[in-house]
């Protein structure tokens, strides 16, 4: 059982917990644009946290295929104020999905709880901070850049190759000062990954619970799902919450999802046919 900890606030993982995407930009692959207005993305946390979602998790930077990066100043203006207006008017966990040192830093004073980092620490200056900050951080693994991870990606093993990218990152993460118990680990469905790793990993994913962390699952409505059901990005709901049932019957503690109701109704039956066994 794992349980996370950031300054006063405690999250148990003994069963799965809800991410909510709260995507503060104009590019983003499912809902770019939706709420890059500081208005509507207060709402759309607002309508995540009623729906149910434990963790919010705040992104100024489009990371879908072929997405190009944003200053450091642009992300800060999109995720800072969305980060205070959380902490300011909800009780839930808030995490930023950022790879920059400079954004992490400031969205942890801001009132971030924890680092989503979809470059697993890997961005220069970054380990030294989140050793600093000393909050729970999540790892993913990532072919390549979100400019090219899906031109193609290739493994021998993507099971073991993902796998032993993540024991990497836990020594270099430890050497920093990071504490073990600070760390979760995501896979990174869909970046620098085909269709065959993708449902490989699923697959595979009690294969992750050997390093003895949290896993963190993204999936929602992402191409995995659109190119095998041959399903428009908004026509994938049916698909992502399969997805997220099989991580959440696997072992994931934490889903990241774009559909918060429809994802606590999935887990709420599964937890109650679990009960009554």
């Amino acid at each position: 059982m794992f349980e996370l900890t950031s300054a006063d606030k405690t999250l148990d993982l003994s069963s799965p917990q809800i991410m909510g995407i709260a995507n503060i930009t104009p590019d983003s692959f499912s809902d770019g644009g939706q709420f890059e207005s500081f208005n509507k993305a207060c709402d759309h946390v607002d309508y995540m946290v009623a729906e149910g979602a434990v963790i919010i998790d705040v992104g100024g930077e489009s990371t879908r295929p072929g997405a190009k990066a944003v200053s450091v100043e642009e992300e800060l203006e999109r995720v800072i104020p969305i980060i205070k207006y959380t902490a300011e008017k909800h009780d839930v966990w808030i995490s930023v999905d950022t790879s920059k040192p400079q954004v992490m830093e400031q969205a942890v004073q801001a009132g971030a709880h924890m680092i989503n980092d979809v470059k697993a620490l890997q961005v220069p200056g970054a380990l030294e901070v989140a050793a600093k900050l000393q909050v729970p951080v999540c790892l993913m693994h990532m072919q390549g850049s979100p400019e090219t991870m899906q031109d193609a990606p290739a493994y021998v093993d993507v099971v073991e190759e993902v796998l032993h990218f993540f024991e990497q990152r836990i020594v270099a993460c430890e050497a920093a000062g990071i504490e073990r118990s600070n760390l979760i680990l995501d896979p990174g469905f869909g970046f620098g990954k085909t269709l065959e790793h993708n449902y490989r990993l699923l697959a595979c994913l009690p294969r992750f619970h050997e390093l003895h962390l949290p896993l963190l699952i993204g999936m929602s409505r992402k191409s995995m799902i659109g190119d095998l059901l041959e399903r428009p990005v908004e026509q994938r709901l049916a698909g992502s919450l399969s997805a997220a049932l099989i991580a959440a019957q696997q072992g994931a503690q934490i889903l990241r999802v774009h559909d918060v109701a429809e994802t606590s109704d999935v887990l709420r039956v599964m937890s109650a046919t679990m009960a009554s066994v």
